[in-house]
């Protein structure tokens, strides 16, 4: 029978209302009993990580949990991990570039409370261990299974503040879904690629364009010793032309400067010639991470960062 590792973080789906607002409080044993016939298909051991709310994980907690997956899969076949939904696919993402073999880790959380009628927790543990125990899934790196519906790592955002269907992958769609019990895969992951250092470089700042920026936000990130800025750009990848010549000001210091978009779908890209366009910014050294988010590019930078990487490395890497 399929051996998994639970390694349980928290987030909703340990959570129950109280007069203060919902709070974690299950732990990884209390929780499974609630999601009855795992026994049919997998035996499921628990490693309680913590109890975090999903803004308590930071990227030294990512990096320890990285540590406690690779340990995981040394003895059991698939690893799935409850987590808060709020930076679930950062951890998430942060995983998949560590993960260099083929068996499968799975990441699960809750919209909705151990106190409300339709908390969809016991669900989601369900359905994500039935996908870490379906040969199937070895192969496709680290997946996140929500709402019944399976995505890449690399691939989904969470785009709804609490919708049950909040994640998607906007641009690519999802890697398959549960049809009642079965479970049908349609692909594998649009790309799947390791990065893999000895580290994590933390001080990586993120800043978001809006009209008439001035760039003094990033100005800030370099004087307090940011080694990495991800800027997430106006449309296709323009930026308002002051704030253009502070990202110039920041490569000039050394600092990796990292482009996205600020919008919810879509790639960045050197289409534009103007002041503060991003055919510039591509000539003046920003790497582009083409539809990847703020925040999930800010942890690829920290990882680059972390393994030595420059600008011709990453920028070659996300090509």
């Amino acid at each position: 029978m399929t051996r998994l590792q639970l390694i349980f973080t928290g987030g909703t789906i340990s959570m129950r209302d109280t007069p203060q607002g919902a709070v974690p409080v299950l732990s990884g044993d209390e929780l499974l009993r609630d999601v009855p016939g795992l026994e049919r298909f997998c035996q499921v051991d628990v490693h309680d990580f913590g109890q975090l709310p999903g803004p308590h994980m930071t990227p030294a907690r990512m990096w320890e949990l990285s540590k406690q997956v690779q340990a995981a899969l040394a003895t059991h076949d698939g690893v799935v991990i409850t987590h808060g939904t709020d930076t679930l696919e950062e951890t998430a993402g942060l995983l998949d570039l560590r993960h260099t073999g083929d068996k499968p880790v799975v990441l699960v959380g809750a919209m909705r409370t151990s106190s409300q009628l339709s908390w969809d927790g016991p669900i989601n543990l369900y359905q994500g261990c039935r996908v870490a125990a379906d040969p199937r899934a070895i192969g496709r790196g680290v997946i996140v299974v929500m709402n019944s519906t399976v995505f890449a790592a690399s691939e989904v955002t969470k785009t709804y503040t609490d919708a049950l269907d909040t994640f998607q992958s906007p641009d690519v769609g999802p890697l398959g879904m549960f049809d009642g019990d079965d479970l049908r895969l349609h692909r594998m992951p649009a790309a799947r690629k390791s990065l893999v250092g000895e580290r994590l470089e933390t001080r990586v700042g993120l800043v978001v364009a809006s009209a008439g920026d001035d760039g003094g936000l990033i100005d800030h990130c370099v004087a307090r010793g940011d080694k990495g800025l991800v800027i997430e750009a106006m449309g296709r990848g323009n930026l308002p032309p002051p704030m253009a010549s502070a990202a110039e000001r920041a490569l000039n210091d050394g600092v990796l400067v990292v482009l996205t978009s600020r919008c919810w779908g879509g790639r960045v890209s050197a289409t534009y010639g103007y002041e503060g366009g991003g055919a510039r910014l591509r000539d003046m050294g920003l790497v582009f991470a083409p539809g990847v988010p703020g925040h999930k590019a800010r942890i690829i930078a920290m990882a680059a960062l972390g393994a030595g990487m420059g600008v011709p490395e990453l920028r070659a890497w996300l090509s």
